[in-house]
Protein backbone atom coordinates (compact mmCIF):
# COMPACT_ATOMS: atom_id res chain seq x y z
CA UNK A 1 0.00 0.00 0.00
CA UNK A 2 1.23 3.85 -0.83
CA UNK A 3 2.51 5.88 2.18
CA UNK A 4 0.17 7.85 4.55
CA UNK A 5 1.55 11.41 4.90
CA UNK A 6 -0.23 14.18 7.57
CA UNK A 7 -1.77 17.28 5.81
CA UNK A 8 0.63 19.68 7.32
CA UNK A 9 -2.13 20.76 9.20
CA UNK A 10 -1.62 20.37 13.30
CA UNK A 11 -4.41 20.32 15.79
CA UNK A 12 -5.16 18.71 19.07
CA UNK A 13 -7.76 15.77 18.81
CA UNK A 14 -10.87 16.74 18.35
CA UNK A 15 -9.73 20.38 17.20
CA UNK A 16 -9.17 20.84 13.47
CA UNK A 17 -6.70 18.96 11.53
CA UNK A 18 -9.22 17.00 9.70
CA UNK A 19 -7.19 15.85 7.17
CA UNK A 20 -4.46 14.13 9.42
CA UNK A 21 -7.22 12.40 11.41
CA UNK A 22 -9.09 10.75 8.22
CA UNK A 23 -4.99 9.93 7.50
CA UNK A 24 -4.29 8.40 10.56
CA UNK A 25 -7.77 6.44 10.83
CA UNK A 26 -6.77 5.42 6.83
CA UNK A 27 -3.62 3.73 8.06
CA UNK A 28 -5.02 2.39 11.38
CA UNK A 29 -8.02 0.20 8.93
CA UNK A 30 -5.35 -0.77 6.93
CA UNK A 31 -3.52 -2.40 10.11
CA UNK A 32 -6.69 -4.05 10.89
CA UNK A 33 -7.21 -5.61 7.54
CA UNK A 34 -4.06 -7.51 7.38
CA UNK A 35 -1.65 -5.15 5.11
CA UNK A 36 1.94 -5.96 4.67
CA UNK A 37 3.15 -2.60 6.20
CA UNK A 38 2.84 0.84 7.24
CA UNK A 39 5.04 3.94 6.72
CA UNK A 40 4.21 6.87 8.34
CA UNK A 41 5.41 10.48 7.05
CA UNK A 42 4.71 13.36 8.97
CA UNK A 43 5.88 17.05 9.03
CA UNK A 44 6.11 17.20 12.94
CA UNK A 45 3.77 20.12 13.31
CA UNK A 46 0.86 17.44 15.08
CA UNK A 47 0.54 17.64 18.77
CA UNK A 48 -1.17 14.86 21.27
CA UNK A 49 -4.03 15.38 23.27
CA UNK A 50 -3.60 16.75 26.80
CA UNK A 51 -2.34 14.04 29.03
CA UNK A 52 -1.94 13.16 32.73
CA UNK A 53 1.58 12.36 31.56
CA UNK A 54 2.58 16.06 31.28
CA UNK A 55 6.42 16.09 30.15
CA UNK A 56 8.69 17.63 32.53
CA UNK A 57 7.62 15.31 35.82
CA UNK A 58 9.38 12.52 36.82
CA UNK A 59 6.89 10.83 38.20
CA UNK A 60 3.83 11.94 36.33
CA UNK A 61 0.34 9.81 36.51
CA UNK A 62 -0.04 6.79 34.24
CA UNK A 63 -2.20 7.92 31.50
CA UNK A 64 -5.90 6.06 30.24
CA UNK A 65 -5.80 4.79 26.77
CA UNK A 66 -8.04 6.82 24.36
CA UNK A 67 -8.21 3.87 22.00
CA UNK A 68 -6.42 0.23 21.27
CA UNK A 69 -4.69 -0.94 17.98
CA UNK A 70 -3.64 -4.64 17.47
CA UNK A 71 -1.10 -4.04 14.55
CA UNK A 72 -0.20 -7.19 12.18
CA UNK A 73 3.11 -5.35 10.72
CA UNK A 74 6.07 -2.80 11.80
CA UNK A 75 4.69 0.32 11.38
CA UNK A 76 7.85 2.57 10.43
CA UNK A 77 8.16 6.17 11.16
CA UNK A 78 9.58 8.69 9.12
CA UNK A 79 8.86 12.65 10.24
CA UNK A 80 6.71 12.80 13.48
CA UNK A 81 4.15 10.13 14.63
CA UNK A 82 1.42 11.30 17.41
CA UNK A 83 -0.30 8.27 18.60
CA UNK A 84 -2.64 10.27 20.68
CA UNK A 85 -2.16 8.28 23.93
CA UNK A 86 -3.83 5.26 22.04
CA UNK A 87 -2.48 1.74 22.80
CA UNK A 88 -0.54 -0.40 20.60
CA UNK A 89 0.33 -4.14 20.76
CA UNK A 90 0.05 -7.39 18.96
CA UNK A 91 3.46 -8.54 17.57
CA UNK A 92 5.77 -11.23 19.03
CA UNK A 93 4.69 -13.54 21.80
CA UNK A 94 5.68 -10.76 25.13
CA UNK A 95 9.30 -13.11 25.33
CA UNK A 96 12.52 -12.27 25.96
CA UNK A 97 13.24 -13.60 21.96
CA UNK A 98 15.41 -11.58 20.27
CA UNK A 99 13.90 -12.48 17.13
CA UNK A 100 10.85 -10.68 17.40
CA UNK A 101 10.07 -7.71 15.11
CA UNK A 102 9.71 -4.14 16.29
CA UNK A 103 6.18 -2.58 16.58
CA UNK A 104 7.58 1.00 15.01
CA UNK A 105 11.26 1.32 13.45
CA UNK A 106 12.01 4.90 13.67
CA UNK A 107 14.14 6.24 10.77
CA UNK A 108 17.19 8.78 11.27
CA UNK A 109 15.44 12.23 12.58
CA UNK A 110 11.97 10.56 13.37
CA UNK A 111 10.26 11.30 16.52
CA UNK A 112 6.90 9.16 18.44
CA UNK A 113 4.88 10.51 20.91
CA UNK A 114 2.19 10.24 22.72
CA UNK A 115 1.83 5.81 22.37
CA UNK A 116 1.10 3.05 24.95
CA UNK A 117 2.54 -0.15 24.09
CA UNK A 118 0.84 -2.65 25.53
CA UNK A 119 1.36 -6.39 25.41
CA UNK A 120 2.68 -8.27 23.27
CA UNK A 121 4.59 -5.26 21.91
CA UNK A 122 7.61 -8.10 19.84
CA UNK A 123 11.05 -5.87 20.17
CA UNK A 124 9.20 -2.33 20.89
CA UNK A 125 10.74 0.49 19.44
CA UNK A 126 13.96 -0.04 16.75
CA UNK A 127 15.21 4.19 16.24
CA UNK A 128 17.87 3.91 13.08
CA UNK A 129 19.38 6.72 13.81
CA UNK A 130 19.10 9.88 16.07
CA UNK A 131 15.17 9.86 17.53
CA UNK A 132 12.88 11.44 19.62
CA UNK A 133 10.56 9.23 22.22
CA UNK A 134 8.62 11.51 23.71
CA UNK A 135 5.70 10.37 26.42
CA UNK A 136 5.72 6.65 25.21
CA UNK A 137 5.16 4.32 27.50
CA UNK A 138 5.53 0.69 27.94
CA UNK A 139 2.53 -1.85 29.98
CA UNK A 140 4.74 -4.70 29.30
CA UNK A 141 8.09 -4.60 28.36
CA UNK A 142 9.32 -7.65 26.47
CA UNK A 143 12.31 -8.55 24.69
CA UNK A 144 13.66 -4.25 25.30
CA UNK A 145 11.07 -1.23 25.16
CA UNK A 146 13.67 0.47 22.67
CA UNK A 147 16.88 -0.17 20.74
CA UNK A 148 19.09 2.21 19.32
CA UNK A 149 21.21 1.45 16.46
CA UNK A 150 22.22 4.95 14.89
CA UNK A 151 26.00 4.02 14.18
CA UNK A 152 27.45 7.70 13.87
CA UNK A 153 29.44 8.92 16.59
CA UNK A 154 27.22 11.80 16.31
CA UNK A 155 23.74 10.06 17.00
CA UNK A 156 21.88 11.30 19.56
CA UNK A 157 18.72 9.65 21.04
CA UNK A 158 16.25 11.65 23.55
CA UNK A 159 13.98 9.79 25.34
CA UNK A 160 11.55 12.80 27.36
CA UNK A 161 8.73 11.99 29.43
CA UNK A 162 6.95 8.36 29.86
CA UNK A 163 7.29 5.42 31.85
CA UNK A 164 8.07 1.58 31.63
CA UNK A 165 6.51 -1.18 33.35
CA UNK A 166 7.63 -5.21 33.74
CA UNK A 167 11.12 -5.05 31.91
CA UNK A 168 12.17 -8.68 32.79
CA UNK A 169 15.94 -7.60 31.44
CA UNK A 170 16.60 -4.42 29.98
CA UNK A 171 14.25 -1.18 29.11
CA UNK A 172 16.83 0.83 26.44
CA UNK A 173 19.09 -1.17 24.53
CA UNK A 174 22.29 0.84 23.26
CA UNK A 175 23.54 -0.95 20.37
CA UNK A 176 25.05 1.73 17.71
CA UNK A 177 26.79 4.76 18.80
CA UNK A 178 26.38 8.33 19.75
CA UNK A 179 24.52 9.42 22.92
CA UNK A 180 21.37 8.64 24.71
CA UNK A 181 19.41 10.91 27.13
CA UNK A 182 16.85 10.06 29.35
CA UNK A 183 14.93 12.22 31.52
CA UNK A 184 11.64 13.19 33.18
CA UNK A 185 10.67 8.98 32.73
CA UNK A 186 9.98 5.93 35.36
CA UNK A 187 10.19 3.05 35.35
CA UNK A 188 8.63 0.53 37.87
CA UNK A 189 9.85 -3.32 37.85
CA UNK A 190 13.21 -3.63 36.04
CA UNK A 191 16.23 -5.10 34.90
CA UNK A 192 18.49 -2.26 33.87
CA UNK A 193 17.28 0.90 32.53
CA UNK A 194 19.89 1.45 30.18
CA UNK A 195 22.70 -0.66 28.98
CA UNK A 196 24.96 -0.13 26.65
CA UNK A 197 25.71 -3.54 24.16
CA UNK A 198 28.39 -5.49 26.22
CA UNK A 199 28.89 -8.04 23.22
CA UNK A 200 28.00 -6.48 19.87
CA UNK A 201 30.09 -6.91 16.72
CA UNK A 202 30.69 -3.66 16.33
CA UNK A 203 31.37 -1.75 19.31
CA UNK A 204 31.26 1.80 20.16
CA UNK A 205 31.96 4.51 23.11
CA UNK A 206 28.81 5.77 23.84
CA UNK A 207 27.27 8.32 26.41
CA UNK A 208 23.98 8.18 28.37
CA UNK A 209 22.83 10.65 30.37
CA UNK A 210 20.08 10.24 32.89
CA UNK A 211 18.21 12.93 34.72
CA UNK A 212 15.29 13.63 36.52
CA UNK A 213 14.11 10.01 36.41
CA UNK A 214 11.67 8.01 39.19
CA UNK A 215 12.67 4.34 39.68
CA UNK A 216 10.46 1.97 41.82
CA UNK A 217 11.78 -1.65 42.98
CA UNK A 218 12.36 -4.20 42.59
CA UNK A 219 14.72 -3.14 40.24
CA UNK A 220 18.76 -4.19 39.15
CA UNK A 221 20.54 -0.90 37.98
CA UNK A 222 19.56 2.11 36.05
CA UNK A 223 22.81 1.77 33.79
CA UNK A 224 24.94 -0.60 32.48
CA UNK A 225 28.27 0.65 30.64
CA UNK A 226 31.83 -0.92 29.34
CA UNK A 227 34.66 1.63 30.47
CA UNK A 228 36.84 -0.33 28.01
CA UNK A 229 35.44 0.87 25.08
CA UNK A 230 34.96 4.52 27.33
CA UNK A 231 31.84 4.48 27.97
CA UNK A 232 30.08 6.94 30.10
CA UNK A 233 26.89 7.47 32.12
CA UNK A 234 25.91 10.72 34.29
CA UNK A 235 22.99 11.12 36.52
CA UNK A 236 21.19 13.38 38.74
CA UNK A 237 17.61 13.81 39.64
CA UNK A 238 16.78 10.61 40.54
CA UNK A 239 14.48 9.20 42.49
CA UNK A 240 14.54 5.78 44.40
CA UNK A 241 11.06 4.03 45.58
CA UNK A 242 10.83 1.05 47.65
CA UNK A 243 14.31 0.46 48.24
CA UNK A 244 15.12 1.30 51.88
CA UNK A 245 18.49 -1.53 51.30
CA UNK A 246 19.52 0.41 48.32
CA UNK A 247 19.51 -3.04 45.99
CA UNK A 248 19.38 -0.80 42.89
CA UNK A 249 22.32 -0.39 41.39
CA UNK A 250 22.69 3.27 39.98
CA UNK A 251 25.78 2.16 37.79
CA UNK A 252 27.93 -1.12 36.50
CA UNK A 253 30.99 -1.22 34.66
CA UNK A 254 32.14 -3.89 32.47
CA UNK A 255 34.55 -5.18 29.86
CA UNK A 256 32.53 -5.16 26.98
CA UNK A 257 33.64 -7.27 23.99
CA UNK A 258 32.49 -7.74 20.15
CA UNK A 259 32.85 -12.01 20.29
CA UNK A 260 29.75 -12.37 21.49
CA UNK A 261 30.48 -13.62 25.12
CA UNK A 262 28.91 -12.39 28.01
CA UNK A 263 31.00 -9.25 29.14
CA UNK A 264 32.70 -9.48 32.35
CA UNK A 265 31.32 -6.55 35.30
CA UNK A 266 34.31 -4.87 36.85
CA UNK A 267 32.50 -2.65 39.65
CA UNK A 268 29.49 -0.49 40.42
CA UNK A 269 29.13 2.82 41.54
CA UNK A 270 30.49 6.51 41.08
CA UNK A 271 34.25 6.85 40.13
CA UNK A 272 34.06 10.16 38.53
CA UNK A 273 35.39 8.95 34.85
CA UNK A 274 33.10 6.38 33.19
CA UNK A 275 30.01 6.50 36.14
CA UNK A 276 29.82 10.25 37.28
CA UNK A 277 26.78 11.34 39.98
CA UNK A 278 27.25 11.70 43.56
CA UNK A 279 25.01 10.92 46.93
CA UNK A 280 23.22 14.91 46.44
CA UNK A 281 22.01 13.23 42.97
CA UNK A 282 19.61 10.56 44.74
CA UNK A 283 16.89 10.54 46.38
CA UNK A 284 15.46 7.69 48.41
CA UNK A 285 12.11 7.72 49.50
Amino acid sequence: MGRHRWSGRSGRSGQGGGRLVTTVRAGLLAVATGLAALAFVGTGGATGPASAASVGSSAAAWPTETGAVKLSATVTVTGTFDGHLQRYWGLGDGSQSESQPALFVVQDGGTIKNVIIGTPAGDGIHCQGSCTIQNVWWLDVGEDAATFKGASSSTQVRVTGGGARKAADKVFQHNGGGSVTIQDFQVEDFGKLYRSCGNCKTQHPRTVTIRNVTATAPGKSLAGINANYGDRATFSGITLVGDPAKKVSICDRYTGNSNGSEPKKIGSGPDGTYCRYSPSDLTYR
